[in-house]
């Protein structure tokens, strides 16, 4: 089986992108195990190379997606005209080039010249700047791709956040849960850990909305109305799901060391956590795209670029993630097909 080809994207031009980019795959470990594929332009990587002050980072130059050198990183060069960087700040060209990076990356990905993909932070700022019309790469990746299944998970190690929403203003969320959504959320993270966590039975903690879960009632009803009722129904399809849990002392207890995957009502409540226990280090995976979509936990930086002080652990982790997901899903598939053939080959016929 050749090496697993990953997409990278390149991400905001003045953040911190480029640079925990070229420092992630200038680790000897990266073409050992996959062949990365740099969607961006030479000038742009000489110049944060420069920052960076890597000394072993060498690439070969393809013309497309199509002609990539195994086991070598290679860069695709989306665009050949000279760039203005800004670094630390939020511009146009920030966003342009952010954009031409992914769609480029996208392209080779529907062509199957690569297999799975990690993209760079991009600043929601810059990309509407464009037009870009995205809340960021979730939002699009699903647009683009027609996913109807698609979710966030942060993860690291054993520990796998989902979120039932994401980007929503605090305020918004109450009106946004229903009965209908929870149980959907819940079963495609089920079919997520199977696919691509390679979990048999998974385990699901699912969290409340409110303080103590709405101490029956007395402090919100959605556990009550919403959140409990779609657990049941869950658990009635045969899915392996608790809760809902108060968020407060499930976080403190390490209640999520009990469980494959635990799922939050909205942002904070899972990211803040999450990110205490985890950040520099965790990854954020889109579920349910045709295809395994990673990233670092972090943004682009703006504070620090420049400086060559950028952590590239999670970035790194992202590539290593990607990877393998990629090969789980890879072989589910294969033993679904399997499976699915085997069930329709007639038996033979004994002779008595």
């Amino acid at each position: 089986m050749s090496k697993i080809k990953v997409g990278i994207t390149i991400g905001d031009l003045n953040g911190i992108g480029p640079e925990v980019l070229i420092k992630a795959v200038s680790d000897p470990r990266i073409t050992d195990i996959c062949t990365p594929v740099i969607y961006a332009s030479a000038k742009v990587l000489s110049y944060h190379k420069n920052i960076t002050k890597v000394n072993n980072f060498f690439y070969k130059i393809a013309l497309s997606g199509q002609r990539i050198a195994e086991g070598k990183i290679n860069l695709v060069n989306c665009w050949t005209e000279n760039v203005i960087i800004n670094i630390g700040k939020i511009t146009e060209e920030g966003g342009k080039y952010a954009k031409i990076s992914l769609d480029s990356a996208l392209y080779d990905l529907k062509e199957g010249y690569i297999d799975t993909l990690v993209t760079a932070p991009i600043n929601k700022k810059a990309m509407s700047l464009i037009d870009f019309g995205f809340m960021g790469h979730t939002d699009y990746l699903t647009e683009v791709t027609k996913s109807t299944n698609s979710m966030m998970i942060m993860l690291n190690d054993d520990l796998r956040v989902a979120l039932v929403t994401h980007h929503l203003p605090l305020k918004d969320v109450p009106a946004t849960l229903t009965k209908e959504k929870i149980i959907k959320t819940i079963k495609d993270l089920n079919n997520t850990l199977k696919m691509d966590f390679d979990k048999e039975k998974p385990l699901i903690a699912v969290l409340g909305l409110n303080p103590h879960a709405g101490d029956e009632g007395v402090i919100g009803n959605e556990e009550i109305d919403i959140i409990r009722p779609a657990i049941l129904e869950a658990k009635e399809d045969g899915i392996f799901v608790n809760g809902p849990f108060p968020a407060d002392s499930f976080w403190g207890t390490f209640g999520y060391k009990k469980y494959d995957a635990v799922l939050a009502m909205y942002h904070d409540e899972g990211l803040i956590p999450f990110k205490l226990l985890s950040f520099g280090n965790g990854v954020n995976y889109t579920a349910g795209l045709p295809f395994v979509r990673t990233s670092p936990d972090h943004g682009t930086g703006y504070d620090i670029v420049g400086q060559n002080i950028a952590n590239h652990e999670s970035f790194l982790n992202a590539i290593f993630t990607a990877v393998e997901l990629t090969k789980n899903r890879l072989e589910y598939q294969d033993a679904r097909k399997n499976a699915i053939e085997k069930r329709a080959k007639p038996s033979e016929e004994v002779e008595g």
